[in-house]
């Protein structure tokens, strides 16, 4: 089979650990008879210093005639001028709303050989398996008015707008159930419903889906309990469903249960498969920002972007079977000692970006 691949590398390390995705990608299709075949282009930072722009029309339509997308990261401290007209930022924020890329899905799994390489108690992290199922295109990085102004006194001011319809509650909510379904059929839905109309909202259309699915078993939480409970209790959850802003956060903060944002992976899809379509469109990412300081020095942990390529062969190809092949790769090098800077530990064995890629390509 021949898959068609949009590769937007992006800043910093973005270039760094998408090599080694595409490295996997190329032993997958060695082993298992698949081509795949990439179209590059420019997102970021990169791309405002080329075009003036964080995308543009011709890369954001290069993207939605291939099968899938592979993103690096974006962004760095050369485009971070609060005042600038453009940033890389918006490229991402631009690519998710005009290909409906509306879940994202982002798992957080603590594998038993890293438990000691989170700043937490090993009893804490021990057994943790969740995922973040995160709405993508609407919320306060999407809502109208968003603007800054000076008032007639001379005072600066600044709104942004949380909005959701019920369409966009309701379909991010059904991915969340459909996902619980498949694992120990408990789902999380976090807002704010105490303070926030919208998490009100939120809250009423979980609780009436909820009747559509009652093998599973729905509990609704405030996002700061979520937060401190994430910390206390990970093990607690199975599935959590949540709103843009909630959601960029949380799983931020979930990154600690893994040991480092290098071990997490994220699927931003238009849909999720299901029935007699095994396969949805799809944006793959690690969840790490772009590390500017040590791009190009061959010190990134590539292993979040490797296992989003995995998360690409499941959902985007609907290749179960080369998608499993690529995550006991992972952990097959991780169980031989191998670890990358971020997550080194006393007596095992210090590798750089391209020599972990290397490892996992030939465990493939």
């Amino acid at each position: 089979m021949k898959y068609l691949v949009a590769v937007l590398p992006g800043d910093g390390v973005g270039p760094d650990v998408v090599n080694e995705a595409i490295r996997t990608l190329n032993a997958v299709g060695r082993r298992f008879n698949h081509e795949f075949q990439y179209k590059f282009g420019l997102i970021g930072g990169i791309s405002i210093d080329k075009h003036g722009r964080a995308l543009t029309q011709e890369t954001l339509q290069m993207c939605s005639e291939c099968n899938a997308v592979l993103l690096g990261a974006v962004g760095g401290p050369k485009w971070d001028n609060p005042q600038a007209k453009a940033r890389p930022e918006d490229g991402l924020l631009t690519i998710r709303k005009e290909l409906d890329l509306y879940a994202n899905l982002r798992p957080v799994k603590m594998l038993p050989m890293m438990e000691n390489s989170t700043s937490l108690k090993p009893e804490i992290v021990r057994g943790v398996d969740l995922i973040v199922v995160r709405e993508l295109t609407g919320g306060l990085y999407f809502g109208k008015p968003k603007k800054r102004w000076i008032t007639k006194s001379g005072a600066r001011r600044a709104v942004d707008s949380m909005v959701y319809t019920e369409k966009e509650i309701d379909r991010l909510i059904r991915v969340g159930w459909e996902i619980a379904l498949k694992r120990r059929k408990k789902l999380t839905s976090v807002d704010k419903a105490n303070v926030l109309e919208s998490s009100r909202l939120w809250r009423q259309i979980a609780l009436e889906i909820s009747a559509e699915y009652p093998q599973v078993k729905l509990d609704s939480m405030l996002v700061d309990a979520c937060a401190m409970r994430l910390i206390q209790n990970p093990t607690y959850f199975d599935v959590i469903v949540t709103e843009n802003t909630f959601g960029d956060i949380l799983t931020d903060e979930a990154s600690l249960l893994s040991g480092s944002m290098g071990m997490l992976p994220s699927a931003s899809l238009a849909g999720i498969p299901e029935g007699k379509n095994p396969r949805a469109f799809g944006l793959y990412e690690p969840i790490h920002g772009s590390a500017p300081d040590i791009a190009g020095l061959n010190q990134a942990n590539p292993i979040a972007t490797i296992l989003s390529a995995a998360m690409m062969l499941h959902y985007s190809f609907g290749l179960s079977r080369e998608a499993a092949a690529v995550e006991s790769a992972v952990l097959k090098v991780l169980e031989e000692g191998y670890r990358s800077k971020d997550i080194m530990s006393a007596g095992m064995k210090q590798v750089g970006t391209i020599e972990m890629g290397k490892l996992i390509e030939e465990s493939i």
